[in-house]
C-alpha cells in the first residue's frame, strides 16, 4: 500500500470526523440558543464534507479511467466516516430545525 493511497484514506477519515464534530458542536449551540452560530458550524461541517468527497472523486475518477485501486479495510473504514458523518450532519441540521422551533414556542 502507498503512501498516496493513505493520504487518500486519511483525508476521507479526517474530512469526514472534522464534520461530524462540527455537527456536533452545532447542536450543543443550538441547545444553547446559539442558532446564528450553530447554522455557522453547519455550513463548516458542509465545507469538510465537500473536501472528503472532492478526495473521494479524485480516486474514483481514477478508477474510472482504468487506475486498479486497492479496495482493503482502510478504505472501507475511510467511507465508513464519511457516510457516518453526513447521516450525522443531517440529522443535526434537522434536531437544529426542531430546537429552533421548539424555542419559539416556548417564548410564546
Amino acid at each position: 500500500m502507498n503512501e498516496e493511497y493513505m493520504n487518500v484514506v486519511m483525508g476521507i477519515i479526517m474530512h469526514g470526523g472534522n464534520a461530524k464534530g462540527l455537527a456536533y458542536q452545532a447542536i450543543q449551540q443550538a441547545k444553547e440558543g446559539n442558532f446564528d452560530t450553530a447554522h455557522e458550524s453547519l455550513q463548516q461541517a458542509n465545507d469538510e464534507l465537500r473536501e472528503a468527497h472532492d478526495v473521494q472523486t479524485d480516486l474514483l475518477t481514477r478508477v474510472a479511467q482504468g487506475e486498479v485501486i486497492e479496495l482493503n479495510l482502510y478504505m472501507v473504514h475511510a467511507q465508513d466516516h464519511l457516510m457516518t458523518a453526513i447521516a450525522f450532519k443531517d440529522m443535526a441540521t434537522e434536531f437544529i430545525g426542531q430546537e429552533e422551533r421548539l424555542q419559539a414556542l416556548e417564548e410564546k
